[in-house]
């Protein structure tokens, strides 16, 4: 029994090479996973590899006209994916030329743009809310945005506080939009995005705040928004909210959910800002719920108080008003 064992031993031989040859492929399919993880291609490697195995067992069972018609629809499909894939495309190849692009090699290769960006970010967001200046900052993450800068003003510059100050000056041609931040440089300005349709942010959330809540809800990019009319700072994460930031919560904040490809959970976020909590459409539907109930109460207390003789027309304040303290429906 040792004999043939030995005997196996020395009839295999794995030549240096072929151990190069193992280890660098496995490198290379290793770093094109990662290169679409997070995006929409990666619904697409799941399909191609389905079909993958569907021709295997055709040709198995030698179905011809099943194999033929998809050898056929391969090199269509294959010209096809090139032009709907185009933005996906242009990114992994602008990844693979940068030298950071090999970060998945030797280390954390954008851990300066983790420590520099925050930093930026979160001093520019509290100076334009001192001033009242309305801002809404979209950062990309894993997910691929050049379709959605492509709809606005292109710009490919530097990041830095003095570009968002004069991008975001009031009656500046691109202030309505948004900017759209890729490692440290600025993609596009002027961007016009998507906006959640949920009923209750309509409610409760102005232009900029649906629109954040959009982006993060279809994609996996960051969003921060300066309101212009209360002059706060809030930091949008998967539909989630997190309001009333300061420059350093907000440079915490940043800095963990960039320093993961695939995002950090509320409590991980949570613990990096100290305090405050995430605000999302559970806590928004309780909210309307308790407004109308508040409002229900209150227009009975009013027949009530009209039928007892009480002064006809007078106003009561209700839950969703002013008076009251509740948020109202605005645009910022």
């Amino acid at each position: 029994m040792i004999d043939q064992l030995l005997d196996l031993v020395e009839r295999i031989q794995i030549q240096p090479t072929a151990l190069l040859d193992i280890g660098l492929t496995a490198l290379l399919i290793y770093g094109l996973f990662s290169l679409i993880q997070g995006t929409r291609a990666v619904r697409l490697v799941v399909g191609a590899i389905l079909l993958l195995v569907v021709y295997v067992a055709a040709q198995a069972f030698e179905l011809r006209l099943l194999s033929g018609i998809m050898e056929t629809g391969a090199v269509v499909g294959l010209l096809a994916l090139v032009v709907i894939f185009q933005p996906e495309l242009r990114r992994a190849l602008e990844r693979i030329g940068r030298v950071g692009s090999l970060g998945w090699v030797f280390g954390n290769a954008h851990q300066r743009d983790s420590q520099r960006v925050p930093a930026v970010l979160a001093r520019t967001a509290v100076t334009l809310a001192a001033g009242r200046i309305g801002a809404l900052i979209v950062v990309e993450r894993e997910t691929g945005l050049q379709d959605t800068a492509e709809a606005g003003v292109m710009v490919h510059a530097d990041l830095s506080p003095e570009l968002l100050h004069s991008i975001f000056t009031p009656h500046a041609a691109l202030h309505d939009g948004a900017v759209i931040v890729r490692g440290e440089r600025i993609v596009a300005a002027g961007v016009v995005l998507p906006l959640s349709e949920t009923s209750v942010h309509r409610e409760r959330f102005g232009t900029r705040h649906r629109a954040a809540i959009g982006i993060t809800e279809q994609t996996d990019a960051l969003a921060i928004v300066v309101s212009e009319e209360s002059g706060s700072v809030s930091l949008v994460e998967r539909g989630r909210i997190l309001r009333n930031m300061d420059e350093e919560r907000l440079r915490n904040a940043l800095t963990a959910l960039l320093r993961s490809t695939d995002g950090l959970g509320r409590a991980a976020v949570s613990r990096a800002v100290g305090r405050g909590s995430w605000d999302r459409g559970s806590r928004l539907r309780r909210l309307r719920s308790r407004r109308a109930a508040a409002a229900r109460i209150a227009g009975e207390a009013g027949s009530g108080g009209q039928s007892a003789g009480g002064p006809a027309g007078t106003p009561r304040p209700t839950a969703a008003s002013p008076a009251s303290g509740g948020p109202a429906s605005h645009l910022e």
